[in-house]
């Protein structure tokens, strides 16, 4: 089961946020085609968050073809967002958990490792 987080500083909307771990957990493989979402009363009760806020993420995700609404039982996966498999996508996390402990052990702390993940990706873009 999921459990979701909140980072009220982020400038990113919360229902964007929950947007986002569920596609997320679907593309490394934490949620899969079939499982339940929790319900907005459970989401509720963990994150203190306004249940529309919970229904309009739902939404989203329903309008993007991800999950299901089924009346009385909840709101479950349909299927992965296009992309790599979780395989894939676990096998470059492993790879990048060691980068960032590499990197903090040289003393970089997390808005230094950020800057460089930016300056990478930008980069990547370029070329």
């Amino acid at each position: 089961m999921i459990t979701f987080r909140l980072n009220t500083h982020s400038g990113v909307p919360p229902y964007l946020q929950i947007v986002q771990q569920v596609k997320q957990s679907l593309q490394v493989g934490i949620l899969r085609p079939g499982d339940k979402l929790p319900t907005v009363k459970e989401v509720v009760a963990h994150v203190a968050i306004n249940p529309n806020t919970v229904f309009k993420a739902y939404r989203e995700l329903e309008m993007q073809g991800l999950v299901e609404g089924r009346t009385g039982s909840g709101t479950f996966v349909k299927k992965r967002p296009e992309g790599p498999s979780p395989e894939i996508h676990n096998a470059l996390g492993k790879e990048l958990d060691g980068w960032v402990t590499n990197a903090k052990k040289a003393g970089l702390d997390e808005e230094e490792i950020e800057a460089l993940l930016r300056i990478a990706l930008h980069k990547s873009k370029e070329g």
